[in-house]
């Protein structure tokens, strides 16, 4: 029977040789588990085969999750990655290290003024809409510019990088396309802010085509967990 650890191994084995396919060093990219939906005793064991970093979509899942693994998993470091609604910022903002998924000045601001004055800055990426998907959130490359501007003037907050989710079924031509631009933003915004060192993009199955353009956080939910659960009335 394949385990969660067994899992994680793998994941980390396709992370590495990626890497080595770009001659980029593995140690430069950073394994993200999705948890989202997932029991509380599949994320501990995780953490117990070595992974720190989980991710979260669901803010009101999330935030039950922080709590309980508080005291037994002290060093999680918790990403919230799916949509925002404006309402919920707080919890975000009290709950969890990083926020993936900025891409309006409001949400941005909201975070900054409900973040703790005793926690450190929440790190922030931008999610940008590469694809131009109406379904899909996120902000345009151009707005991207001005939001990197308005965050990084923001105390609460720190900006790190930025997020995207490609076409999920699109030719090579247009993944390439894609995942070009994104790595082509990282740079610019990179030499503008000392603070950028995140590109988080790749999931499950794009992976290894996200790393050779250069991403530094794949999120990885189902090579690890299994499919989700959507029986589990998150929301």
């Amino acid at each position: 029977m394949t385990t969660i650890a067994d899992r994680l191994a793998n994941a980390h084995l396709r992370i590495s040789q990626a890497a080595q396919k770009s001659t980029r060093d593995p140690a430069d990219i950073h394994l993200l588990a999705v948890s989202k939906t997932k029991p509380i005793s599949q994320i501990v064991a995780a953490y117990e085969a070595g992974q720190r970093h989980f991710g979260e979509n669901y803010v009101q899942e999330g935030e039950q999750k922080v709590q309980a693994l508080a005291q037994q998993c002290p060093d999680i470091v918790w990403h919230f990655i799916g949509p925002l609604q404006s309402n919920k910022s707080k919890i975000v903002a009290e709950n969890f290290d990083w926020m993936h998924t900025v891409s309006r000045p409001k949400i941005a601001q909201r975070l900054n003024e409900q973040r703790p004055d005793n926690q450190a800055p929440l790190n922030v990426c931008i999610q940008i809409n590469i694809s131009g998907e109406a379904s899909k959130s996120g902000c345009s490359v151009d707005q991207a510019y001005t939001l990197a501007q308005e965050i990084s003037q923001l105390g609460n907050l720190c900006l790190r990088g930025i997020m995207a989710i490609p076409s999920a079924e699109c030719s090579t031509e247009q993944q390439h396309q894609e995942l070009s631009a994104m790595q082509t933003l990282y740079s610019e915004l990179k030499q503008q802010y000392s603070s950028i060192d995140t590109l988080s993009m790749g999931m499950s199955n794009d992976l290894e085509q996200a790393v050779a353009h250069g991403s530094t956080m794949v999120r990885i939910g189902t090579a690890i967990f299994g499919a989700r659960d959507y029986s589990s009335g998150a929301a």
